[in-house]
């Protein structure tokens, strides 16, 4: 071979050498551009998302503004501040025998509970959860209600013999009924309009009580209504059997909501005589609260309006269980879309709404293992995504953080809005009461760093000493335990001896 032969092939393996450095080159600063792109759209997320304790006064602040306009008329307020009728709490007292009806969805549950006062407290708790056949959801209101009076009898029917109730007497029952109603009495309420499936259109204005009540008398069961409440006012009401230093119950679950006791003269929209206590338990529906301090992001702004209801539960829409695993993953999306996170093409299940789920987003969250396997764990399974580093899966449990970060500090805002509203956010001279409140609901039970969070937000809103007088208490299945305590508490035969 001749010198300058040789010398062109070097040269031109040279050049090739040279040009896929270049490329690899190349590559590297476009993998590394996008990776930086990646961690920008992470950081102004974690930027909007912020919640400083300034904020979060402010948003407790408008919180107390919204619950004082809704107590002064209807439609005043962003929040309902529903008049429960519940002006009667359970004592701890109670003894007998006492039914309840939790209907909410598909399924619903009948309750027997045996009540042993102060010493014994709830002594025995029975259940059956029945479901709805689809054909009776959208039916005619006596067909459901028939089928359910049917399933109630034959439930009281294994009912023991010593609790029999006295000739003359009837049974009593706590009816939660989880479906948007017009209250008119502690037991009486008229259904405003169905969710969840139900399309019985022979009922709606009409009162969900007697309808029920009629099903009853048809079959014979000696059964009366004491109390039509929902799930919220059923957690106070079976946090304060056992402890009456009870002021509030919250739900952080697949939804939220708040109720509270309340001084009936702070109720300017209370037209009726005022009750004996002097009290009275508020509905404050406030997964509707909103006000301009909320952090809300592109993230939020989209969800809300691909949403049944856009525009409206904006409080709900960034703290309860039903959306966090969402938030997170459109940011995963943007994340995809724009910055190629999870490689040249977006994964086709990232796209599905909820497909991520906040439960699974809580494991990835709570996830200890120093590969972070249980993250890449949830990434194949659930959105078919393979292959994923640790600086990745890294990058997802931040976000995890953010989002729950965010919904806990703005849930002990909201928890602190009802403590300042009722003068229990300080210490007074010489006083030293004791503010409990109840919680319920999977996102609070088993989010451990969503209620960890929390609580620590609500400690460092409320100041060291204060915080010394608040307590927070789980109190599960307001909706069955708690209607029926209920029933207990409205009996019309209170102060006579127990059947």
């Amino acid at each position: 071979m001749s010198k300058v032969v040789a010398i062109g092939t070097a040269a031109v393996c040279a050049a090739a050498a040279a040009l896929a450095a270049t490329a690899v080159m190349g590559h590297r600063i476009k993998g590394s551009d996008k990776w930086g792109q990646s961690e920008d759209i992470v950081k102004v997320f974690g930027e909007e998302c912020r919640t400083p304790i300034e904020n979060l006064k402010k948003v407790a602040e408008a919180m107390v503004v919204e619950m004082h306009a809704g107590l002064a008329s209807e439609g005043g307020s962003k929040l309902k501040m529903l008049i429960s009728y519940v002006d009667n709490l359970p004592s701890g007292d109670e003894k007998g025998l006492f039914y309840a009806l939790d209907l909410g969805g598909t399924n619903f549950r009948a309750l027997r509970i045996q009540l042993g006062g102060k010493e014994k407290g709830v002594v025995k708790v029975e259940a059956e959860e029945v479901s709805i056949p689809p054909h009776l959801m959208t039916g005619s209101s006596h067909e459901l209600f028939d089928f359910i009076a049917t399933c109630l009898a034959k439930f009281v029917s294994s009912e023991p013999e010593e609790f029999r109730p006295l000739p003359g007497r009837k049974r009593e029952l706590g009816f939660t009924f989880s479906f948007p109603v017009r209250q008119t009495s502690i037991a009486s309420g008229t259904l405003i309009k169905w969710s969840k499936g139900f399309s019985i259109e022979d009922v709606v204005g009409e009162d969900i009580v007697g309808e029920l009540t009629k099903s009853l008398e048809k079959i014979g069961l000696d059964m009366r209504v004491a109390a039509l409440i929902n799930d919220t006012v059923g957690t106070v009401a079976k946090a304060r059997f056992s402890n009456q230093d009870v002021i509030a119950g919250v739900i952080l679950g697949t939804g939220t909501n708040a109720a509270y006791i309340e001084h009936v003269n702070a109720i300017p929209k209370w037209q009726g005589l005022p009750p004996k206590s002097g009290e009275m338990v508020i509905n404050m529906e406030w997964g509707n609260f909103y006000c301009s301090y909320l952090p809300l992001t592109e993230y939020d702004h989209a969800l809300d309006v691909a949403s049944l209801n856009p525009g409206e539960q904006i409080f709900e829409k960034i703290i309860s269980g039903m959306y966090l695993g969402d938030i997170v993953r459109r940011v995963l999306l943007k994340m995809a879309e724009e910055a190629e996170f999870f490689g040249d093409t977006v994964p086709p299940k990232l796209r599905i709404p909820f497909i991520l789920r906040t439960p699974d987003m809580s494991a990835m969250h709570h996830d200890t293992s120093s590969d972070l396997n249980v993250v890449g764990k949830k990434l194949r399974d659930i959105l078919e995504i393979d292959n994923t580093s640790l600086k990745m899966r890294k990058i997802v449990v931040e976000l995890c953080d953010i989002v729950s970060v965010r919904g806990a500090r703005l849930a002990a805002a909201a928890i602190f809005g009802i403590l300042r509203k009722l003068g229990r956010d300080t210490v007074k001279a010489g006083e030293k009461q004791k503010s409990v409140i109840a919680l319920d609901g999977g996102l609070f039970e088993h989010y451990t760093k969503f209620r960890t969070c929390m609580e620590n937000t609500l400690k460092e809103l409320m100041g060291k000493e204060a915080a010394e007088t608040i307590g927070i208490e789980h109190s599960n299945d307001g909706s069955g335990i708690g209607a029926a305590l209920l029933a207990a508490s409205q009996s019309q035969y209170v102060g006579s001896e127990e059947s």
